[in-house]
């Protein structure tokens, strides 16, 4: 059962993918292509509907040239 805790964390993480996605003017399109995901993917990520594994926090964050605490940072 999700908790509204859950929820929230997912919807804060993807709000956090988003701002950094869009600061380096990258579609979601790009970026998927980037990290070799697919779009709808990163679109449910970034609207917190999808709760990512490490792996894909790695490769999005390899692909954004991020470090990985930067997408957790005041979460």
């Amino acid at each position: 059962m999700k908790s509204e805790l859950y929820d929230a964390a997912l919807k804060k993480f993807g709000q956090k993918l988003r701002d950094i996605r869009k600061g380096k003017k990258l579609s979601q399109e790009e970026l998927a292509h980037l990290c070799q995901l697919d779009r709808t993917y990163i679109g449910g990520v970034e609207r917190g509907e999808r709760n990512i594994s490490l792996v894909n926090i790695l490769r999005i964050c390899k692909s954004l040239d991020i470090s990985p605490s930067m997408l957790f940072e005041n979460l």
